[in-house]
């Protein structure tokens, strides 16, 4: 039996920067467009408020991982990503040898800073770079061309020893033949890790209001599966296998700080409309942080925290949410780990069917889904957990 089936794992902050130049048409992360300056000072202060009634809440951490998201982080100034990693580090103990990611739009503007974030303590950086097609780079609504893009990515090769790269696949028009060729394109400049997603219709998005005017099509399911399947295959051939359904990396280039999501660690969400996962005693907190900017602020500028939900989950829910994370990982899940989080096993029978469609593979430690399997990963997770 495991001890402790979260802690093990390692212990992540994510820091959510929530504002953007501009709204893509086909984003529906908490991004904001404000066309005055941010005050960043009174951000950074709120920042530090968080995270210290976070760490009175659960003190003594080890911090493995940090990552900044957004929206766009690449927006905020050096001085200010610098001095939220000194609240970080003030609160609790930084491993010496954590991942500390920032995500960064790849224009030249931002391409310059990038110097200023190595100083200020961030060792990766993860590009949304998104298509290495100009007209397609126009239609997802991002502000770079190829060329800015593929600058940006030098620089960074040349200041980081680790970076990443975001592309979308299954764009509008798309066919396999040409996304082998921009994948093929994209693994020549990407050393260790890649972020291949799918485009998905959002609701809410303006991508939503022009597919449902039929304005814009995506690849029927037919063409999905195939543009898929050449993701899979010419990473694998180049040296960037898939460790998670839509993450490729050369073997231990691996996002640590994804992976602790993945593996279902513990980790502070802080930031407007950030999301956390902490252990107090035992029980397992599901957090959540307003996420309207201003108001996050002055929340917690009168409270000292922007959380506005808080749930304890179930051992139902956690095992659940232990399963949809784990199993998107090529590595699969230890069963131990559901047990310990659930107190009971997964259905034996339900393991052999899923076993004997070949869908899911398993040995003495692990369970996997098969490469088989994950084009239906939900269907499987669905089954796992009834």
């Amino acid at each position: 039996m495991i001890d402790h089936p979260t802690r093990d794992v390692g212990f992540g902050v994510y820091v959510h920067w929530p504002f953007c130049a501009s709204k893509c048409p086909y984003c529906d992360f908490n991004s904001h467009v404000r066309h005055q300056p941010v005050d960043q000072e009174r951000f950074l202060s709120a920042f530090r408020r968080e995270i210290a009634h976070t760490a009175a809440r659960i003190p003594g951490r080890t911090v493995t991982s940090v990552f900044f998201g957004g929206g766009t982080p690449s927006l905020m100034r050096p001085e200010t990503v610098g001095a939220i990693l000194d609240a970080i580090g003030g609160a609790w103990t930084v491993d010496s040898g954590a991942e500390i990611t920032l995500e960064a739009n790849p224009t030249s503007v931002e391409a310059e800073r990038f110097r200023g974030y190595r100083q200020a303590g961030i060792n990766r950086v993860s590009l949304g770079v998104q298509a290495l097609n100009d007209p397609d780079l126009k239609r997802l609504g991002r502000m770079h061309s190829v060329e800015e893009a593929l600058a940006a990515v030098r620089v960074a090769a040349s200041i980081f020893d680790r970076y990443s790269f975001d592309l979308i696949y299954a764009r509008p028009g798309q066919t396999p033949q040409a996304w082998a060729a921009e994948l093929r394109q994209a693994i020549g400049h990407a050393v260790e890790h890649l972020s291949l997603y799918q485009l998905t219709i959002e609701p809410g998005t303006w991508f939503e209001r022009l597919f449902n005017a039929g304005k814009i099509t995506i690849p029927d399911e037919e063409t999905g599966r195939a543009l898929y399947d050449v993701t899979q295959e010419t990473c694998e051939k180049h040296g960037l296998p898939a460790y998670e359904i839509s993450n490729h990396a050369r073997p231990g280039a691996e996002s640590r700080h994804n992976l602790l999501y993945w593996r279902y660690g513990e980790y502070a969400g802080i930031g407007p409309g950030a999301h956390g996962r902490l252990v107090t005693g035992n029980a397992r907190l599901a957090t959540s942080t307003e996420k309207h900017p201003e108001t996050w602020l002055s929340l917690v500028e009168r409270e000292g925290h922007g959380v506005i939900d808080e749930e304890v989950l179930t051992t139902e829910a956690a095992g659940d949410e232990f399963l949809l994370m784990g199993l998107r990982l090529k590595e699969g899940i230890d069963p131990r780990r559901f047990e310990a989080f659930t107190g009971r096993s997964l259905q034996e029978s339900r393991v052999l069917t899923l076993e004997e469609e070949g869908l899911i593979h398993r040995d003495s430690q692990r369970l996997r889904v098969t490469p088989t399997g994950f084009p239906v990963l939900n269907a499987v997770i669905a089954e796992l957990a009834s």
